[in-house]
């Protein structure tokens, strides 16, 4: 079958939800600019030159999402929380209104503050690099999104709570988020459930703001494919923490624009796989002002013939001096047929940086599992603590203590399931 025909189902797909969904009106230019972005560029295959570790293969229009039988790491936080079932807020469990009266959220309509986030950070080239990064399922998001989050935290505003976005349902949904943090003002985003094909987020912190993002993709049976794109302003912070467990294929791409002096951008990853999984954590850093901060810190731990991998870019423009920009990317695999990839990529023009980029590949340490057998731990036990501290070091990628300590405890119960399997 022929490029043409395997997209035609797509086309019908896209053009029935335009002529019949209620949430169609939204951006309706941008959304068959982006189908026809999706449609040219087909799913991904190993000939694309960011997914060649991530070949995309059986998916189709009506693929809905699968998921696991885990526990919502974040069922217990006190939150502003969003449900999403089957590609829809559902009002009646949602904390909807109690966040409206602190933050401004926009309806289906839009809001002008919108105008200069929404579909700029995620159609933007990024100035002056070699090669564009291809974004063929944020197209997609964004062509057929039918619900999400669209909000303003205003100036100076420390949000009292985070706000937790919970995607349940069968359906292979498409969601969205639009946010814009105000100069001064900072707020916690938290992310959990497999009931999205596909999301998306674009995200502007400016001035002095900052923004904590941790998602957990412990319930993701089956496949999901998230975008985000953040623009960082001047003495601004943006931290972004996933946890991802056992998936039969998940993407997530992270595209981080240091747009103002003295800003910082963290991205960190903890994996963790068994038989069957495939997870990619692809990022790509922008450096375009001077004396900013960028961290990427991934590590991964695979069992059977479980697949990690990571892409991670660095962009140094010249005017961009001072930059101070470091990622690591680190597995420990625990079977012989376990596989993780690294593409670890530096384009600098600026004179006056540091720069850098570690990669390892290995076994869990012999020494330090016979000092721990030695005072009476199992194999497991041993592997288990050994295990907890490997994670750690992206698990301290996250602000808050306590949701540190929840990531924690669902790494432990990772390593208690691969026990007892």
């Amino acid at each position: 079958m022929d490029a043409v025909n395997t997209m035609a189902p797509w086309r019908e797909a896209f053009d029935a939800f335009a002529a019949n969904d209620e949430a169609a009106a939204m951006g309706a230019k941008s959304r068959e600019q982006a189908f026809a972005r999706f449609e040219a560029h087909g799913l991904p295959t190993r000939r694309h030159e960011y997914w060649k570790y991530t070949p995309v293969r059986g998916l189709t229009a009506d693929t809905g999402v699968v998921s696991r039988a885990a526990a919502d790491p974040f069922a217990g936080v006190d939150a502003y929380r969003l449900i999403f079932v089957d590609g829809r807020i559902d009002m009646s469990r949602s904390d909807h209104a109690a966040l409206a009266a602190v933050a401004d959220i926009a309806g289906p309509e839009g809001a002008p503050w919108m105008e200069g986030v929404y579909g700029t950070l995620q159609n933007r080239d990024i100035p002056g690099a070699m090669f564009q990064v291809e974004r063929p399922f944020a197209d997609l998001n964004m062509a057929m999104f039918t619900d999400g989050l669209a909000i303003r935290i205003p100036a100076d505003l420390a949000l009292d709570k985070p706000i937790h976005l919970r995607y349940e349902g069968a359906v292979g949904s498409h969601l969205r988020l639009v946010m814009l943090v105000e100069a001064g003002a900072s707020m916690t985003v938290l992310e959990s459930g497999a009931g999205a094909l596909t999301t998306a987020a674009e995200i502007v912190v400016e001035d002095g703001a900052s923004l904590d993002h941790v998602r957990a993709q412990n319930e993701v049976g089956e496949r999901q494919f998230t975008a985000l794109y953040a623009k960082v302003g001047a003495e601004a912070a943006f931290k972004s923490f996933t946890l991802c467990a056992d998936s039969a294929l998940v993407r997530n791409e992270t595209v981080l624009t240091m747009a103002g002096d003295n800003g910082s951008g963290h991205v960190a990853a903890g994996v963790m796989g068994l038989d069957g999984t495939l997870i990619d954590n692809t990022v790509y850093v922008s450096h375009e002002a001077e004396h900013c901060e960028s961290r990427q810190v991934i590590k991964s731990v695979l069992d059977g013939n479980a697949k990690s991998v990571f892409q991670g870019k660095i962009f140094v423009k010249k005017d961009a001096q001072k930059t101070d920009g470091y990622q690591i990317s680190q597995a420990v695999l625990l079977s012989e047929n376990a596989e993780f990839n690294s593409k670890p990529e530096l384009e600098i023009y600026a004179d006056d940086v540091i720069c850098s980029h570690g990669c390892t590949t290995g076994s869990l340490d012999e020494d330090a599992m016979f000092y721990l057998r030695s005072r009476g731990c199992t194999e497991r036990e041993a592997e288990a603590l050994l295990v907890a501290a490997f994670i750690d070091e992206a698990i301290m990628e996250i602000s808050d203590e306590g949701l540190q300590e929840i990531m924690r405890a669902t790494t432990d119960e990772w390593m208690q399931a691969r026990a007892g399997k």
